[in-house]
């Protein structure tokens, strides 16, 4: 019997052509995964295209936190934060985040995803403004949205990437005594840029805004012991209000948390309703986090490594005669401009045992297609050379290099 409602379902065709064509490059299973190397198809190739930064989702020391874990707490906490769910390793956990990211508290959610769900639906209320990037993560406007859908009467404000002078016409628009917050992230995971912070926390002050820092791409990543856009810029950590991290890729597990003043936490705590409503970190993961976080302090050696990986492979594709953008992190963005063409590559590459990632819109804006590329601290020098000289082979067939 026809249904309307699965219509739109019965219409969605893209998939299934480009699955026909051969060039359709998502949801490949990994069968497994030693770090910079993953099988695929039973053929082994180089990891060019995780968030796996630090490497430490590999980590024999991240197992054996999560195995402990895993035998003293069980499998699930079957419970959100909220009622039966917290456990005393949330606790320790968040508070060696604070520390970390040098905040009063701090609050673990169940995924990074979630942590700017529930924190950005808790800050924004009637009539408040929110004045966001406008390269920022999904995340970050979904939370925004789902503010927008239960409050209403949010005032949403997007400003150019990076661009202060656009930002401040923003903030010289809206009434002085206005709630007022800027959300930005600290690196931005198509561009592989970095927000001026500086800058950003000068009009903050001007114009009596908040900041809220999304840190995904920069906590492990940037700053000279890897402790993000704040250290990066001077390490003034009052720069951001609220800073924000997922546990999803330098730190080698899944969640995620947010850090600022005890009583701003305490309150994200009981209004965020994605933490609220839904089951906390299960303890393996808890464990990992935690063990990862301990690694990150004291083997600074991972994140020089990593910064000089992300050099390495910034000039040598520049070199190559990509085009990289702005980026000035692991994230290395090498822009195609056309879609066929980054499907092509990427397949080509694929074939020749290299994995990265094409990316196309609506993950970025028409015309900027690109094939993204990040490299980890565990990267040696001869896998980056074969996978440099594999996709820059590959791009001069295509004639984009």
């Amino acid at each position: 019997m026809y249904n309307p409602i699965f219509s739109k379902c019965n219409n969605f065709t893209e998939a299934k052509t480009v699955r026909a064509s051969g060039l359709y490059p998502f949801f490949r299973p990994i069968e497994k995964s030693e770090g910079t190397i993953v099988t695929i198809d039973g053929k082994r190739l180089i990891m060019l295209g995780s968030n796996n930064y630090l490497g430490l989702a590999n980590d024999q020391r991240l197992k054996e936190a999560s195995e402990d874990a895993l035998l003293k707490y069980g499998t699930s906490c079957s419970g959100s934060r909220f009622m039966n769910g917290t456990l005393d390793l949330h606790e320790k956990l968040e508070e060696k985040l604070a520390q970390f990211v040098n905040k009063e508290a701090a609050l673990c959610f169940t995924t990074g995803y979630q942590t700017n769900l529930g924190s950005l639906f808790a800050m924004l209320d009637r009539s408040d403004h929110v004045i966001v990037d406008r390269y920022n993560h999904a995340s970050i406007m979904d939370g925004i949205f789902l503010a927008q859908g239960s409050k209403r009467d949010i005032n949403l404000h997007r400003f150019k990437h990076n661009d202060m002078i656009d930002l401040e016409k923003i903030l010289a628009k809206i009434p002085i005594d206005e709630g007022k917050l800027i959300v930005v992230d600290g690196v931005f995971s198509m561009e592989g840029d970095i927000t001026p912070l500086v800058e950003i926390r000068a009009l903050a002050d001007k114009y009596k805004c908040g900041v809220y820092l999304d840190e995904a791409h920069a906590l492990g990543v940037i700053g000279d012991s890897g402790r993000g856009t704040c250290e990066h810029w001077g390490g003034n950590f009052e720069l951001a209000d609220l800073t924000m991290c997922t546990f999803s890729k330098s730190f080698g597990s899944i969640g995620g948390f947010v850090a600022g003043k005890e009583d701003v936490i305490d309150y994200i705590k009981h209004f965020a309703r994605p933490l609220i409503f839904s089951a906390s970190m299960p303890p393996a993961n808890i464990a990992a986090a935690m063990k990862a976080l301990e690694i990150m302090t004291k083997e600074v050696y991972l994140i020089k490594n990593l910064q000089e990986n992300a050099s390495y492979l910034r000039e040598a594709f520049s070199a190559n005669g990509f085009d990289i953008g702005t980026t000035e992190t692991p994230i290395v963005p090498l822009l195609i401009k056309d879609n066929e063409k980054t499907f092509m590559l990427w397949k080509n590459v694929f074939e020749k045992g290299v994995y990265v990632n094409p990316v196309v819109s609506p993950a970025v804006p028409p015309q900027r297609a690109l094939i993204r590329t990040s490299c980890m601290a565990t990267h040696t020098k001869s896998e980056l050379d074969q996978a440099i000289e594999i996709i820059s082979a590959e791009a001069k067939k295509l004639a984009i290099i």
